[in-house]
């Protein structure tokens, strides 16, 4: 099975077992629907019930309804099956990015480090010194999943 990180537990809500998520993926809409199964640190669970509070994803699992049933899994990371995600040849996760050159007129000019998906998702590019790619840019031409490159333009006026 293809695991997939979709975030941490920080803390638990209420009394009831309900678990409070901090969560950047951006694919939440596919993998907090009750009904869908998540892995906390090894575990398989079900995912009972699921609601945005905050910054927060909540979801209770299982029929764990008690407080002291769900304590165990504060600070624990969750995960998701790639399955579920029901995901096209050419769809990615930002995750996938990481590891791939950045390539300008067959050059290659960094490998991705790291993303941050805010408001304007960002990938960290590791090159002569760290530099930073909007994702929704019109730097980025495509995304070659096979030859794990990312085709840019322009790459120049991003590294200067």
């Amino acid at each position: 099975m293809d695991l997939v990180y979709i975030g941490k537990i920080v803390n638990t809500h209420g009394i009831k077992g309900e678990l409070r998520i901090i969560s950047d993926f951006e694919k939440k809409d596919l993998v907090f629907i009750p009904g869908n199964k998540i892995l906390i640190e090894k575990e398989l669970h079900k995912i009972r019930t699921y609601r945005k509070h905050k910054n927060f994803d909540m979801i209770t699992i299982d029929e764990l309804d008690n407080i002291n049933d769900v304590l165990k899994y504060v600070g624990k990371k969750v995960y998701t099956s790639r399955d579920i995600l029901k995901l096209e040849d050419s769809d990615y996760l930002l995750s996938d990015l990481i590891g791939m050159n950045v390539v300008f007129n067959d050059t290659v000019y960094g490998i991705v480090k790291d993303y941050s998906n805010d408001i304007n998702p960002l990938l960290q590019i590791k090159y002569k010194k760290n530099y930073y790619i909007p994702l929704n840019s019109p730097y980025i031409k495509t995304v070659d999943k096979k030859n794990k490159q990312i085709i840019v333009d322009d790459i120049e006026g991003l590294i200067l």
